[in-house]
C-alpha cells in the first residue's frame, strides 16, 4: 500500500480509514459553599492540601466563598472532580466542620 491510510484497493477505488473522533471530556467546576461555622483557616488549608493551590490563591478563593457564598476551587474531569469533592467532605467531617463542596458542569 502506498498510502498508510489506504485500506482496500479494488477495481481502482480506494477506501480510507476513518479517523477516530475524540471528544474532549466534559469538565466540572468544584465549588466550596460558605457556612457560618467552618473557620477561614480551615478552608485555606483545604484549598492548599486538596487543590494544591498557593497560599495567595487559597486566601483569594476563601474570601470569595466568605463574601459571595461560594467559590470555584478548580475545573476538572468528572472523575477528578468527584474525588476532590469526596476528599473535601471527608476532611471536613473528620474535623467536625459542616463545609459543603459540590461540583457542576462547566
Amino acid at each position: 500500500m502506498s498510502n498508510s491510510r489506504e485500506i482496500i484497493r479494488s477495481s481502482g477505488t480506494s477506501v480510507e480509514e476513518a479517523k477516530p473522533r475524540l471528544k474532549k471530556p466534559r469538565m466540572y467546576r468544584v465549588l466550596l459553599m460558605n457556612d457560618d461555622y467552618t473557620p477561614m483557616e480551615f478552608v485555606v488549608t483545604i484549598l492548599r492540601k486538596i487543590f494544591r493551590l498557593t497560599e495567595e490563591q487559597s486566601v483569594q478563593i476563601m474570601l470569595k466563598v466568605h463574601t459571595e457564598g461560594s467559590g470555584v476551587c478548580g475545573v476538572f474531569t468528572a472523575e477528578v472532580a468527584e474525588t476532590r469533592v469526596r476528599e473535601v467532605l471527608a476532611l471536613a467531617r473528620e474535623h467536625q466542620h459542616p463545609l459543603k463542596c459540590t461540583m457542576e458542569p462547566e
